[in-house]
């Protein structure tokens, strides 16, 4: 009995620990789901907390600490003349420079602009303010936003872009109900300078002219505006005189050229940046650009936390140019001395080009450009490449070089009778010596040359277009004759691009070549129609002075680095002279002009051209000209020369031109021809040693 009342009892404490343990664990269940229902409620208000109350401000902050790579400019290579004498370089200068942080809003760009604008004086010289750049700072005030855009049209629908649009539109139209004062103008510059940088790139807000004064009032409030900087800037200058600008161009110094703008960004330049506008500095904006530098920047909201250089950037390469300095700067005052005793009231300028005739390089390109209206002067150097003029009798030695090409007459028989020419229907034309038939004379290509015979060269015309003159006989050439004509001067270089290595080029003017101008071919075969460049006639003298190689002009020798000690570095690059066509003809053929071109400064012949330039030693040889022409309705002449020295050896060649000329005969061509023969043995390759003709 006792036995089963212990099972009774071990069974009844077994029940009694069982319900008490069925009623624990309900309630530890429950306590564990309040205590998860508690942290699903806790993060369901975080959630809510960050996504919607304060979602765009986090969104904000994770944009705005990041890791990106920001970009300073380095300094542009430098311009050498062929003897390593700097021709363009760079100053240096301290400077205010912005860089624009991540997600910068234009509220924060006007706050900065108007503490910067308490310290630093900017001025147009330094950064332009277009009509423009006043609105937009005038309405980034949010308070001067506002009540404009209570005077015009918007709806709930427009955007915020639209808005800012037709409050620009409100501020165009009604100019006088706001205006800046000096103060704001002044913080309009540097808010247009900021905004218009890329984020993290470095602007310049004033990159000379910094006074001390400035630089001290800025270095003490840098804490004050995040992103303003004191750092360097390069400007370019010109040792060898600021002449050398109308060649190799200039660097614009207040952003990128508005033309441009478009295309410049597409390529990866903030609108601040400075870049050749002109010529040479335009054409190699690549080469002389080099590369920016990398650093690698961490921020956090608006400041920077850590700067790490990725790359140090690559200064521009430097640029060689075949020019001599020293020649170029003698050439240049050559024509100024000379260029008034051409009688220049009607001239629009004068030019001249020196050349090495075996390589094509150019050792120097001078120029003055002049109004006729106003008798200003400047210089214009490129100008002869891109100013085509009516060059005279210059051009006779490619008209007997088509005369001998096509056949009409041989380096054996070439002698015509010099008289004057009359056809039915055209007015009489002679040689300047024999207007009236009373010097009629017989000679030979050389002598033609010699005597700058317009009679002969309008005879081998007529023979090479198959025409039999005789006094008064009918004109029976046909247009296609100016087609011959042009084919052998082109083929010297007369009458189209060089391919020079400089922007701008012209290849000259033709007259018309219709039947009814058909007499005016008459007139292109000795150089008083078409128009050519002085590069052309250089270009075109060279090919006769070497013996027939056209060779393309130019004027980069070289592209080279930089050393680390700031000196000239490894070459690059190397222009190797290229020869454009080899002339058809025998040397035979060329040995008659040679002769002649000879004959025309050491003549004997009563009538010689050139004479003045017997006396100059090496000796030279070459051709003058004269042509007729009108300037501003008054008759001139062109006064013309182009020739090379030796004769007998050629190493020089030296073209010019003075359109306009009112005094024909002064020899102010001659005079100038002299010097500069004189001057480039002085200057650039010394005379002893040379054989003399």
């Amino acid at each position: 009995m006792k036995f089963f009342d212990r099972i009774k009892n071990k069974f009844n404490s077994r029940n009694k620990k069982n319900r008490s343990a069925q009623s624990v664990i309900p309630f530890r269940l429950n306590f564990l789901l309040w205590i998860v229902g508690i942290l699903l409620l806790a993060l369901t208000i975080r959630l809510f907390d960050l996504q919607v109350l304060n979602g765009n401000s986090y969104k904000a902050e994770v944009k705005r600490s990041d890791t990106s790579v920001q970009t300073n400019n380095v300094q542009r290579g430098m311009i050498y003349d062929s003897e390593g004498k700097v021709l363009v370089g760079n100053q240096t200068h301290q400077a205010i420079t912005y860089t624009k942080g991540q997600n910068v809003s234009s509220d924060d760009l006007y706050k900065i602009a108007n503490r910067l604008g308490q310290y630093v004086k900017v001025t147009n010289k330094n950064s332009r303010l277009t009509d423009r750049n006043k609105e937009d700072y005038y309405l980034a005030d949010k308070g001067r936003l506002k009540s404009v855009l209570k005077h015009v049209k918007t709806t709930d629908s427009m955007s915020d872009d639209d808005k800012y649009n037709k409050a620009l539109d409100y501020l165009d139209k009604h100019p006088g109900s706001w205006e800046l004062t000096a103060q704001q103008k002044n913080n309009a510059r540097i808010y247009a300078a900021m905004s218009g940088a890329y984020s993290l790139s470095t602007t310049y807000i004033k990159e000379t002219g910094v006074t001390s004064k400035e630089l001290a009032a800025v270095g003490e409030h840098l804490n004050e505006m995040p992103g303003v900087k004191i750092g360097t800037a390069w400007t370019r200058n010109y040792p060898q005189g600021k002449d050398i600008q109308s060649l190799v161009g200039t660097v614009s110094t207040t952003g990128l050229p508005s033309d441009e703008v478009n295309s410049l960004l597409s390529q990866g330049y903030s609108r601040n940046d400075s870049v050749g506008q002109s010529y040479i500095e335009k054409l190699f904006q690549a080469t002389l650009a080099g590369s920016k530098s990398q650093t690698e920047v961490t921020t956090s909201g608006n400041n920077v936390t850590k700067e790490k250089v990725k790359y140090k950037g690559k200064k521009g390469d430097n640029l060689v140019l075949t020019i001599n300095s020293q020649l170029q700067s003698k050439v240049q005052s050559i024509l100024k001395n000379n260029y008034s005793s051409a009688g220049n009231s009607y001239s629009s300028g004068v030019y001249a080009v020196v050349m090495d005739p075996h390589t094509g390089a150019v050792l120097a390109m001078a120029g003055i450009d002049r109004n006729p209206k106003t008798g200003k002067q400047t210089v214009d150097q490129i100008g002869a490449i891109n100013h085509p003029i009516t060059m005279g009798s210059v051009v006779k030695p490619a008209t007997v070089m088509g005369g001998l090409m096509s056949g009409v007459i041989t380096p054996t028989n070439s002698t015509l009778t010099d008289k004057p020419i009359s056809i039915q229907g055209i007015s009489t034309k002679s040689s300047w010596f024999n207007k009236s038939g009373s010097a009629n004379m017989a000679v030979d290509a050389a002598t033609a040359l010699e005597v700058s015979s317009n009679s002969y060269m309008m005879q081998l015309i007529m023979k090479e277009g198959g025409m039999n003159y005789s006094d008064g006989t009918k004109m029976t050439l046909k247009p296609s004759i100016f087609q011959k004509e042009r084919y052998y001067f082109n083929m010297f270089g007369l009458g189209q691009k060089t391919g020079i290595d400089l922007p701008g080029e012209t290849s000259g003017y033709e007259g018309p070549s219709t039947q009814s101008h058909v007499g005016s071919a008459l007139d292109l075969a000795y150089g008083n129609y078409d128009g050519y460049t002085t590069i052309q006639l250089a270009q075109y003298m060279s090919t006769i002075a070497n013996g027939g190689n056209r060779m393309r002009p130019y004027v980069i020798k070289a592209i080279r680095g930089t050393k680390s000690n700031g000196q000239l570095g490894r070459v690059e690059y190397t222009t190797q002279p290229q020869v454009q066509q080899v002339i058809p003809a025998p040397k035979s053929y060329f040995d008659v002009v040679r002769q002649g071109l000879y004959e025309v400064t050491h003549g004997s012949n009563t009538y010689v051209t050139g004479k003045a330039l017997s006396s100059v030693k090496p000796s030279v040889s070459g051709k003058t000209g004269t042509a007729e022409t009108v300037s501003e309705g008054h008759e001139t002449t062109t006064l013309s020369f182009a020739g090379y020295a030796p004769s007998n050896n050629p190493q020089v060649v030296v073209a010019l031109a003075i359109p306009g000329s009112t005094n024909d005969d002064g020899g102010a061509n001659l005079n100038m021809a002299k010097q500069i023969f004189n001057a480039y043995w002085k200057t650039v390759k010394s005379s002893s040693g040379t054989s003399d003709n």
